[in-house]
């Protein structure tokens, strides 16, 4: 009787157990987590549906340049290097990312299909921003990293708005490309924990090699950041089951809307380098596929040349 007894309380307390990590899991999940200080932005701050379109204050631009950024990330990866006055800079924040307050609703803006944190929400929000905002005839869509396939989303809902569009895919998520390490069920379910952990030290030994070279403090700041970008660990769990369900649905088809470059970092640590680029062929004469020697995932900041504009000047 005393070790049945023993036994049933030991199945109460696990079972109490239980409840409470589920609980807690619940909770990480799902509450709102408070971002950085932000940094200044200067320009209008459009709400369209749960993302946030950013448009930079710009009186004569020379040519427009249409940003997303990637898993983790924010607008602010790109804004440093796209400085130049002359760059009518539109910047697109994913779906429950922090990003400053709107400051207008937009009269063009729709509704957007889909579930926020998936690449196919954003797209839609890319193809407003990129139907109705930009203000010259010569037009960049920059995409990084899972920004690539919103990209490419975005030209597979819209192809006649990337006729007169230069692509540049840096380190992309393509059809049928891989992450350098497999993401397992188990990562997902304990990713609201392994978030928690992560704010406390962005960068530490245990992630060092993710990033490469630290020595640009524009670089260490940005990385610094990737896990205060996202309002909600929910959502960074919708991005990562997205992405893994999107290059594996999509084919070269999504390759054929899209003229430009896509930039493969050999060093890359975040996604595969080889089947990047075996996808990125499989573009034909369309895509021109420059290897990055020595760079890591982040090539605007290992290899910024390779991403120049040139002049920005109305031609």
């Amino acid at each position: 009787m005393t070790i049945m007894r023993a036994m049933v309380w030991l199945l109460v307390a696990v079972l109490a157990l239980v409840v409470s990590l589920l609980a807690v899991r619940w909770r990480l999940l799902h509450r709102v987590q408070s971002p950085l200080d932000p940094e200044p932005f200067e320009g209008h701050v459009y709400r369209i549906g749960d993302a946030t379109v950013l448009e930079r204050a710009c009186r004569d631009p020379g040519v427009t340049v249409v940003c997303m950024h990637g898993f983790l990330e924010n607008f602010h990866y790109f804004t440093e290097f796209y400085a130049d006055p002359a760059i009518q800079l539109i910047l697109i924040a994913s779906a429950d990312y922090h990003a400053p307050a709107p400051t207008a609703t937009p009269a063009w803006a729709r509704d957007v299909p889909g579930v926020p944190g998936t690449i196919e929400y954003d797209a839609a929000v890319l193809v407003q921003a990129l139907e109705h905002l930009p203000r010259t005839d010569r037009i960049r869509v920059h995409g990084h990293s899972r920004g690539g396939a919103v990209v490419l989303e975005a030209s597979v809902l819209r192809p006649d708005l990337f006729t007169r569009v230069d692509v540049v895919l840096e380190a992309p998520v393509l059809p049928g490309g891989k992450t350098r390490t497999p993401i397992t069920g188990v990562t997902l379910w304990a990713l609201p924990f392994i978030a928690l952990l992560w704010r406390k030290r962005p960068i530490s030994n245990q992630n060092r090699k993710l990033w490469g070279r630290l020595d640009d403090p524009r670089k260490r700041q940005v990385i610094s950041a990737l896990p205060f970008n996202p309002r909600r660990v929910r959502t960074v769990l919708a991005n990562l089951v997205s992405i893994a369900a999107w290059v594996e649905r999509t084919d070269a088809r999504h390759l054929s809307a899209v003229r430009g470059k896509v930039l493969i970092a050999d060093d890359d640590r975040v996604l595969d380098p080889a089947s990047m680029r075996a996808s990125a062929e499989r573009a034909g004469d369309r895509l021109e596929i420059v290897s990055v020697p020595g760079s890591s995932h982040f090539v605007l900041f290992d290899e910024p040349r390779l991403l120049g504009l040139g002049d920005t000047r109305s031609r």
